[in-house]
């Protein structure tokens, strides 16, 4: 399956679909592939040149131009799955000559079965949170009004309107719908500096996917939002740390007393915060204060392989395990918010790694969330850095995660508080 200049997507007479897990090529298969999640997209990537098996050949080919019209031009396609859905494979393509990496976003292996087209992906998420056939847009602008004439002078609710009616953003709509998880961005910087950071990009050709949140809500600011969704939602959760805001323990000035306003009021709805772990201290007084749990984002429990991605401004890879294991003594529910990228997350080396990680640290859930980043140059970054050895698979993985670590969670989204198990 390929695609024209024009973004036209066929089928080639003759050849297979291809997937890779770092230098690995694979045929898709239907065994190892799903039908296509609602709400995925399918991508052609520009410059880039497919990489297809010849069926008759019985062999990998990159094709440069199309074999039943030489003059035309194809490119590869892939597919960014929807939530709960985790990459086994990254589309097959050659990027030969090409220096600038593909925008940000994750590149899944896709094909053309009989009838749709097939994912080569793993489920692990069911609940249907971010399903936008239930986000309809009447009902946002509704609540947004409600909210609006409520709170008018709520600078925190009005970043939301954008993130909700501007960017699309499946949380701000979730609030504004009073829904599941509400959202809490409160930080304008950041202490790393990610490769693939989707809220600033300044020294590469990237753009990032939103703009960061401007300002530092009041804490009464966040209170408000938080309290508004509580006292609405069954099982709600409250996430400070968001995909358009920096890191929000270096907003600890405004999170902490706004969680302890919180808290004052009701010890309902599950408060959550999303982080890079980088300050133990900070999430040892938040967990005082009376956060519920939080979710640790990493690419790699490996420091070397960790760090050329986060690229830490002011802290260590040491940090971020004292603040996991802070929260954790505190009796706070600890998830993972684990990047996967084929070839370097079920690698040998990284696979060993994890399984040691979760020994060491009792951490209570994996959320498998693919990378968004060109995937051939991602892993070639890590093999630079510390080679991580043959890919294992992804799903062999995460069945070897659940048969030794079985009250181990995998999902995609951050639980109320009722789903907890002890």
């Amino acid at each position: 399956m390929v695609a024209n200049a024009k973004g036209d997507i066929f089928e080639l007479e003759g050849y297979g679909a291809a997937g890779c897990a770092g230098e690995e090529r694979s045929i898709l298969t239907k065994a190892a592939t799903v039908d296509m999640p609602y709400g995925s997209e399918l991508m052609m990537l520009p410059h880039r040149a497919p990489v297809v098996y010849n069926v008759f050949k019985d062999q990998f080919e990159t094709l440069r131009s199309n074999p039943y019209d030489p003059g035309e031009q194809i490119f590869p396609v892939a597919v960014f799955n929807s939530p709960g859905f985790v990459n086994r494979q990254f589309c097959a393509y050659d990027d030969t000559g090409i220096n600038d990496p593909l925008p940000l976003f994750s590149y899944g292996a896709v094909g053309f079965g009989s009838k749709d087209f097939r994912s080569a992906a793993v489920q692990v998420e069911t609940e249907p949170r971010q399903d936008l056939r239930q986000m309809p847009r009447e009902g946002v602008v509704k609540g947004v009004n409600r909210l609006r004439n409520q709170y008018p002078d709520n600078r925190l609710m009005r970043h939301l309107e954008n993130c909700a009616l501007n960017y699309g953003c499946p949380a701000g709509k979730n609030f504004f719908l009073r829904r599941y998880e509400a959202p809490l961005p409160t930080s304008t910087v950041c202490n790393a500096n990610c490769i693939g950071c989707i809220s600033l990009q300044k020294d590469t050709t990237l753009c990032a996917c939103q703009d960061r949140i401007a300002f530092t809500p009041r804490p009464e600011e966040i209170a408000q939002v938080s309290l508004e969704h509580i006292s609405h939602v069954a099982k709600p959760v409250v996430s400070f740390g968001q995909g358009c805001e920096g890191e929000p323990l270096t907003a600890f000035a405004a999170i902490e007393p706004a969680i302890r306003m919180i808290r004052e009021k009701t010890d309902k709805g599950t408060i959550n915060l999303n982080t890079n772990g980088s300050l133990p201290d900070h999430v040892a007084q938040l967990s005082d204060a009376g956060l519920d749990s939080m979710r640790v984002s990493m690419n790699s429990v490996r420091p070397a392989t960790y760090t050329a991605y986060f690229r830490p401004k002011s802290y260590t890879w040491a940090e971020v395990l004292r603040s996991i294991d802070t929260a954790r003594g505190r009796g706070k529910f600890v998830s993972i918010n684990y990047l996967n990228c084929p070839g370097v997350t079920d690698s040998e080396k990284e696979a060993e790694a994890l399984h040691q990680f979760i020994r060491d640290h009792d951490i209570n859930m994996i959320q498998w969330r693919n990378l968004n980043y060109d995937p051939l140059q991602y892993n070639r970054l890590m093999a630079e850095v510390e080679p991580g050895g043959r890919p294992l698979g992804m799903a062999t993985l995460i069945q070897s995660l659940r048969d030794e670590f079985p009250g181990l969670i995998h999902g995609y989204f951050n639980p109320p508080k009722e789903r907890y198990k002890n």
